[in-house]
């Protein structure tokens, strides 16, 4: 049995500790073992709550930790750049929150720095290490609904706290980083490609100045287009559709996926209908033994770096396909 890596993680995030740090326990191959808050006692607090062997006051002082193996940061998006590159400096690959920063070119620059200094870096969109996702995947390279020519993707939830980083635009708030990333990520994972322009509608919150409701349209090329709307003043909705030339299939729960049932993707083609249950896992288990996995046989992370910059690069053309009211091109 291999030895588990040591964990450190950046903030004492509420994400964390509603969606990690329950199913992190049942892992084999990563123990939770580092903390860093900039309030020691929030940090010594929460340490205690959910098994952290160090608590620590800064995140320079979690860095500086030789027993730490990798870097979970799921801190708030405009902060991912600096820590990413700070975690290099220290030698410490990095599991880092989506989006990867705030920008395409944030994104390329945070590649560049890790790959000179040769410290591993992936961005965590933990539904694509889900089953049905990679069944999905089977379905389509198998040919079963043809040739896969539009998908559609709603993704809602109801959140007008102020307070909230997700409603604060300095923050790097707003529908389009926060989910409208996933919607630009499942068309491409899908799709097998990279869109060629994109089209974007944007309405923003007059108080909090933030995009609160984005509708996006992706061309593939060839009549291959995919659609997404998020918003973040909604009711609370996920689904995701693709239609080819011979079939379709949707994913019931395709992002917030729980841990405790399984996964239900319906499937439509000329010789019947039916529905695929998949096993019952975690998402985020799986994402991050399949990291920690990578990192003890020294090979590539399951998801490339690339593919972050190229996501973001698609979510830069849609703010200025909003911006100018016209397609615009995506930039490689």
């Amino acid at each position: 049995m291999m030895d588990k890596l040591k964990m450190g993680v950046l903030g004492c995030s509420g994400h964390y500790a509603k969606r990690i740090a329950v199913p992190i326990q049942d892992s084999l191959l990563v123990e939770p073992y580092a903390i860093a808050s900039r309030d020691l006692q929030k940090s010594l607090e929460f340490a205690k709550k959910w098994g952290f062997a160090k608590a620590y006051g800064s995140y320079d002082e979690l860095l500086a930790d030789p027993e730490v193996d990798f870097i979970y940061n799921p801190l708030p998006n405009h902060l991912h750049l600096e820590w990413i590159k700070r975690a290099a400096d220290a030698g410490k690959p990095m599991l880092c929150e989506k989006p990867l920063t705030l920008n395409a070119q944030e994104a390329r620059e945070a590649a560049e720095y890790c790959a000179k200094r040769k410290v591993p870096l992936m961005e965590a969109f933990m539904y694509r290490f889900h089953p049905q996702w990679q069944h999905v995947r089977d379905l389509i390279r198998s040919g079963e609904i043809g040739k896969p020519m539009t998908t559609h993707c709603v993704f809602t939830y109801n959140n007008r706290d102020p307070r909230n980083i997700r409603n604060i635009a300095e923050f790097g708030g707003g529908a389009l980083l926060d989910i409208g990333c996933y919607g630009v990520s499942s068309a491409r994972f899908v799709m097998d490609a990279e869109p060629e322009r994109v089209f974007c509608m944007i309405q923003r919150d007059p108080e909090f100045k933030t995009d609160i409701l984005v509708s996006g349209i992706l061309d593939f090329g060839g009549g291959r287009r995919s659609t997404f709307t998020v918003g973040t003043q909604l009711f609370s909705m996920q689904r995701f559709d693709a239609y080819g030339t011979g079939g379709s299939l949707s994913i019931e729960v395709p992002f917030n996926m729980y841990g405790d049932v399984s996964g239900h993707i319906q499937v439509a083609t000329d010789v019947g209908r039916r529905l695929v249950e998949t096993e019952i896992v975690d998402q985020y288990l799986l994402e991050f033994d399949s990291f920690a996995r990578a990192l003890l046989e020294k090979q590539d992370v399951p998801t490339p770096i690339a593919d972050a910059v190229n996501n973001m690069a698609v979510l830069d053309a849609l703010k200025t396909s909003a911006e100018t009211g016209t397609w615009c091109p995506v930039s490689r």
